[in-house]
């Protein structure tokens, strides 16, 4: 789509349930994304604030790579992959999917899941969406997934470490998405 490496980051545990966000950053030569001073649009850690033998100053995070874009705290985001033009409708080409592996230790879970961002014609950000859901379930988990990998076609497979399967997804123009 870009040329740009995509990666996702998960933020730690225990400032909450809404923080911090886990991340998609855009990788880019040189760059210091903050972790683990400093998350988000370029938040600073308060836990290392003057605490930890090496923490940078303040205005360190002021020179880090904010998020591309912050997810919600505890989804854990996994795998990604793009979706590809070849057995896809053109509205799916080039947007990205990650899979949520789902949270552990929020009040109310999160994640479960695989999302789907959209971006424009020159590659930016527009939405957020959910691809495929359904594994969080009152009382627990169906499932867990961990990864996404496409191959030529259009087939997307999704790895599932609760359930111990992997899912092969494609497009079929005879059923409504």
């Amino acid at each position: 789509m870009t040329g740009s490496v995509f990666a996702t980051e998960m933020g730690r545990d225990w400032l909450g349930d809404d923080l911090p966000p886990d991340e998609i950053n855009i990788i880019r030569d040189g760059q210091n994304y903050g972790w683990p001073f400093c998350f988000g649009k370029r938040i600073i850690d308060e836990d290392f604030r003057g605490t930890v033998r090496f923490a940078p100053p303040d205005s360190a995070c002021d020179r880090t790579e904010p998020s591309a874009i912050d997810l919600p705290a505890h989804s854990a985001p996994l795998g990604l992959s793009f979706i590809p033009e070849e057995g896809w409708p053109e509205e799916y080409w080039h947007d990205l999917l990650v899979a949520y592996h789902g949270s552990w230790n929020r009040s109310a879970p999160t994640g479960y899941k695989i999302a789907r961002f959209k971006f424009d014609g020159a590659g930016n950000f527009e939405s957020q969406e959910d691809f495929i859901s359904g594994w969080l379930v009152p009382g627990g988990a169906l499932g867990r997934p961990v990864d996404i990998m496409t191959e030529p076609g259009g087939v997307m497979y999704v790895s599932d470490d609760k359930a111990g399967v992997i899912y092969r997804i494609f497009y079929r123009p005879d059923m409504d998405i």
